[in-house]
């Protein structure tokens, strides 16, 4: 190398952080903010942080006195076990209606490819909206002050429970998606319903089956809720014998509760896996 060649002088080593000024300056006072609100909410609130563990640990003393041994004996009874086949029919079917009234509602309210943005995007709005805002145990106290008790009203209460939460999932991802295809179409003279079906279905569908089928398993959770306020099934039984003070029994259900439960989000993430090795 030639004498009079100026040197390289080194690049100076980055050094990496997460936040540089001033938005490190925002996040942590972020931080800060919600940390003095949460400490004054429970300072408003009285939360003893004492009294809740020692509250904890009492819980548990009443578990191992009052619920165990529990009864699986009663689990068997064959009234029990057909209240199991009613709350996956329950689920079941509100999953499916459900599922079936939100996707035109996500279409509706759909931002990009909603077929008129000034009546059916508010409606559809509004439809997943209402059926989000209200809790399940309200419809279906509401359903079977209409309908009576049994799974009619607690079908009627899981279809609006799953309207509300698989039209918003659905809508979203139709948000999501890519234009191209839509303007394609919409070039090519196609009605709102056919850019629906040929430009929309094709790029949501897989996402369509994992949100219905993730529908299904949450709709299986709310159903024993659902029975416990008079939609019938295994909730009629919990609430029956809580009634009756028959903690053995109570604390069978709730076993087999869990382990329904258990076998649903097996299922589920089996099929979920399934959908998305399809992709």
């Amino acid at each position: 190398m030639n004498s009079r060649t100026p040197a390289i002088a080194p690049k100076p080593k980055p050094t990496w952080s997460r936040y540089s000024y001033p938005e490190s300056l925002w996040s942590f006072g972020t931080l800060l903010a919600i940390l003095v609100f949460l400490g004054y909410s429970m300072h408003f609130l009285n939360i003893d942080i004492a009294e809740l563990i020692w509250g904890l640990a009492r819980l548990f003393g009443v578990v191992s006195d009052r619920f165990f041994p529990p009864d699986l004996a009663y689990i068997a009874d064959a009234g029990y076990l057909a209240s199991i086949l009613d709350t996956l029919q329950m689920a079941f079917l509100g999953g499916i209606l459900g599922v079936f009234f939100a996707i035109p509602l996500a279409w509706f309210s759909a931002w990009n490819v909603t077929p008129h943005r000034i009546f059916l995007f508010p409606f559809g709005r509004l439809g997943i909206i209402s059926c989000r805002a209200i809790h399940e145990t309200i419809w279906t106290i509401l359903f079977v002050s209409v309908l009576g008790f049994g799974m009619l009203a607690g079908v009627s209460a899981l279809t609006v429970f799953c309207i509300g939460f698989a039209g918003k999932l659905f809508a979203d991802e139709v948000e999501s998606i890519d234009m191209g295809p839509v303007e394609a179409t919409r070039a090519a003279g196609a009605n709102s319903f056919q850019v629906f079906i040929f430009a929309v279905v094709p790029q949501v569908r897989v996402a369509f089956t994992g949100i219905a089928i993730y529908t299904w398993d949450v709709a299986f959770r709310a159903a024993t809720v659902v029975g416990f306020f008079g939609g019938g099934g295994m909730g009629w039984y919990l609430k029956r014998n809580v009634q009756q003070l028959e903690n053995l029994r109570v604390g069978a259900i709730i076993l087999s509760i869990i382990a329904l439960v258990l076998i649903a989000e097996f299922i589920s993430g089996w099929l979920r896996s399934a959908v998305n090795r399809a992709k």
